[in-house]
């Protein structure tokens, strides 16, 4: 039986860990707060991120680093993406030899623009080959009440990609292996920037046509960054792509979408950021993402307007004259 210690209980990552202990994997979850623990413990549930619903009895949780640790094939780890370098420091002692890495975050880090996968490899100084990711379309809301999904696990090393296949595989939740970790990141992290165009235009009232158009060409800004960093084309057209960028920019459970929609509705900042109650990452790597783009001399026109609307004022109206002015261009894919 695989052992895992999970790290984070939000929301995804309390999800994740059910997933894991379902599948037979001995699972244990970290947590930073005493009493989310002990209720995941006494109660089987987590009050504040998934109040009602069930989690497995084989399922424990921690304080405790080290002992989420022990004996782990995988570390799986669900925080924060600018967290996540702090986080990992400190718990780089206790990861056990020879363990993977998994992360379920997606976002790139503000000031040196790496992927979650590459901070990992810096800070605990494994090799690629240890460090696998994950993601899809995977709706929090929906997977916690075991609805049936699907999600993406990619690693360099295929036979790494398997045995976490194997550890988080359930008939109700699919997952499929990927050999291009750099796609499957991007196609997350850049998803959620989209989404957020996606939401401030839902929340103007702008119709299906403006929604279409701002997903396909943010499927196309996603494509041109990954042909810079040598992802695998293929993959933007699958799961961890289309299929992610499709979720997250048309369902009320987006956080992305839904902050973005309250922009467009007039909220300030301000009062979005106040009404959120758990991180938004596409509000959190725009910035980075757009410094990476730049880096490797990639026009991506939605995501400067989004970084426009929420970090530099401009206003929602402005950035769709931004957008429809631009000049026109022939449509191939990645251009």
């Amino acid at each position: 039986m695989s052992r895992a210690g999970v790290f984070g209980t939000g929301s995804w990552g309390t999800t994740f860990a059910m997933i894991l202990a379902e599948a037979g994997t001995r699972t244990t979850l970290w947590g930073r707060r005493a009493a989310v623990v002990d209720a995941i413990n006494d109660t089987h549930e987590n009050p504040d991120y998934l109040p009602g619903l069930a989690l497995p009895e084989t399922l424990r949780a921690t304080t405790d680093p080290a002992e989420a640790m022990r004996g782990a094939d995988f570390v799986v780890l669900a925080v924060p993406a600018q967290t996540l370098r702090e986080n990992l420091t400190a718990w780089r002692p206790h990861i056990p030899d020879g363990a993977v890495l998994v992360s379920l975050m997606k976002g790139v880090e503000i000031g040196t623009c790496k992927r979650m996968s590459e901070v990992i490899c810096e800070v605990a100084q494994v090799p690629e080959s240890r460090v696998a990711v994950v993601s899809g379309p995977n709706l929090v809301g929906e997977l916690a009440q075991r609805q049936p999904g699907a999600t993406v696990v990619a690693c360099a090393d295929e036979e790494v990609a398997g045995r976490l296949q194997d550890a988080c595989h359930l008939p109700w939740f699919r997952t499929y292996t990927n050999h291009d970790v750099v796609g499957v990141e991007l196609g997350g992290a850049v998803k959620n920037v989209i989404a957020v165009a996606v939401g401030v235009a839902a929340g103007m009232g702008l119709g299906d046509n403006v929604r279409a158009m701002l997903m396909t060409r943010g499927l196309a800004e996603i494509a041109r960054l990954g042909a810079a960093l040598g992802a695998d084309q293929h993959t933007f057209a699958g799961l961890a792509g289309m299929g992610d960028l499709v979720a997250s920019c048309t369902s009320p459970l987006a956080r992305n979408r839904t902050f973005g929609e309250n922009l467009g509705r007039g909220m300030t900042m301000a009062e979005v950021v106040a009404a959120t109650k758990q991180t938004v990452e596409g509000v959190k790597s725009c910035e980075s993402v757009l410094q990476l783009a730049r880096k490797h001399d990639v026009e991506m026109p939605i995501t400067e307007v989004v970084v426009g609307v929420v970090h530099d004022g401009m206003t929602p109206g402005e950035a769709a004259m931004l957008l429809m002015s631009r000049t026109p261009k022939p449509e191939r894919y990645g251009v």
